[in-house]
């Protein structure tokens, strides 16, 4: 289709108008993803493994981080790679504030962009402008105002976020999911009066905060990530009111990987079921020699 020219200028990016979706539009495509696994994969390999296992998507990581420690997006060449193999959806991770390793991500075809604090810092001050992009974005938060904030940038799907280390524990990601939901239930209960103040509290737009306590959850696709290595810790972010799961790559540092992730897919999809999440957990020991569960 022939360019007609109307581009609108924002910080940094030049977006051509009938490109862009609406806000309404990328959370719609992000509800796709409502009851899956995305898992995160850095080769060829392991995204069909991860597919063939049921992934709902991939996230599409660096295998190392860059010189001294700085991890940033992955290279474009393997992000082309993974999605001319797989089927499914593929998201990439940008560092926070960096709108240009954003547009190269767009440019290549992601179908969704992950704004990681598990990455470098680009800028510690701004988040990307999300509205200003087509592809719908992921951003992650560890309390209900820093959700909202997001959303009021042009998230698309909140991930609350636990544990950064790679540790296995869950501990930390049980307390920020226990700790959204809880002030989303305190929100519930409020008197209309009382929700300007409530949202000055948590510093977050009183138009998403209404919006919140009518809807009685967040506004858009709540995943839960940091910890998550069994079909029992994917089953119990469900129960406590997740819309899905992000698996690390220590998923694969297992004899059998495909084993490990078809089990906590099945976990994901039956975490109501304790006889079928008692099948899943069934057996994975030895599929998953190697995969340290105890390291603090």
């Amino acid at each position: 289709m022939a360019d007609d020219g109307a581009v609108t200028v924002y910080s940094g990016a030049a977006i051509t108008d009938s490109k862009k979706n609406s806000f309404s539009i990328k959370v719609s495509i992000a509800q796709m993803l409502r009851g899956g696994a995305i898992v995160e994969v850095a080769t060829v390999d392991q995204a069909k493994i991860a597919e063939s296992a049921g992934a709902c998507c991939l996230i599409v990581t660096e295998s190392s981080s860059g010189p001294g420690g700085v991890a940033r997006m992955p290279d474009p060449e393997v992000v082309k790679e993974i999605k001319r193999a797989v089927t499914i959806p593929i998201m990439a991770r940008a560092r926070v504030g960096h709108f240009v390793e954003a547009q190269i991500l767009e440019a290549v075809g992601v179908d969704y962009i992950d704004e990681s604090e598990v990455l470098a810092l680009a800028d510690d001050q701004h988040f990307i402008n999300k509205h200003n992009f087509r592809a719908p974005f992921v951003c992650g938060c560890r309390d209900l105002g820093e959700a909202l904030r997001r959303v009021r940038e042009g998230a698309a799907m909140i991930r609350t976020q636990g544990d950064l280390r790679g540790s296995g524990s869950i501990m930390e990601t049980v307390h920020n999911v226990r700790k959204v939901m809880g002030d989303v239930r305190i929100l519930n209960n409020l008197d209309e009066d009382e929700v300007f103040t409530f949202a000055k509290k948590i510093a977050a737009p009183y138009d998403i905060v209404a919006q919140t306590k009518q809807m009685g959850r967040l506004p858009v696709v709540h995943f839960a990530a940091g910890g998550i290595v069994t079909p029992a810790d994917a089953a119990m972010m469900m129960q406590l009111g997740c819309d899905g799961v992000f698996l690390g790559s220590e998923v694969f540092n297992c004899v059998d990987p495909y084993k490990n992730v078809r089990a906590i897919v099945q976990a994901v999809r039956n975490y109501n079921d304790p006889v079928i999440l008692a099948q899943a957990s069934s057996g994975l020991e030895d599929a998953m020699a190697g995969l340290n569960l105890t390291r603090a």
